[in-house]
């Protein structure tokens, strides 16, 4: 059977863009926030040195959506103490996980930072990366 390519040129004002991204459910906006993290990783990318470009694919690579969603979930549990004693182990495996990976990220920021000339403070600002909350 023949096929036909075709291609439109629909345009969406931003507004409408965000009215949409707002009725996503948290999961979904996760996912999304990771896919556009990832989006402008690239694109930044496309212009640096193989190395630099690894390194901002490691640096901006999250957890998965469904860990930082049962780590809420657990944490919430925590709070308001009704975590059961399982949970809290697997809420304490998760925060070892959490920790490991922010200890590789920030391994991550300093090689770049080393290989830029920066400190690391001056390269989270040039990324726009904020530190945590709890640092």
């Amino acid at each position: 059977m023949p096929t036909v390519q075709v291609t439109s040129r629909v345009e969406i004002d931003f507004e409408e863009v965000l009215n949409g991204v707002a009725r996503l459910g948290m999961n979904e906006l996760d996912q999304l926030a990771d896919k556009v993290i990832a989006l402008q990783a690239q694109r930044r990318a496309r212009s640096l040195p193989k190395n630099e470009a690894e390194l901002l694919q490691k640096i901006n690579q999250g957890l998965p959506p469904e860990v930082r969603k049962r780590y809420a979930e657990l944490n919430a549990k925590l709070h308001e103490e009704t975590i059961a004693p399982e949970e809290h182990q697997e809420l304490l495996q998760l925060v070892d996980r959490i920790e490991l990976a922010d200890a590789e990220r920030l391994q991550h920021l300093i090689e770049l930072a080393r290989i830029r000339n920066v400190s690391v403070d001056t390269l989270m600002n040039q990324l726009e990366i904020r530190r945590p909350a709890h640092a």
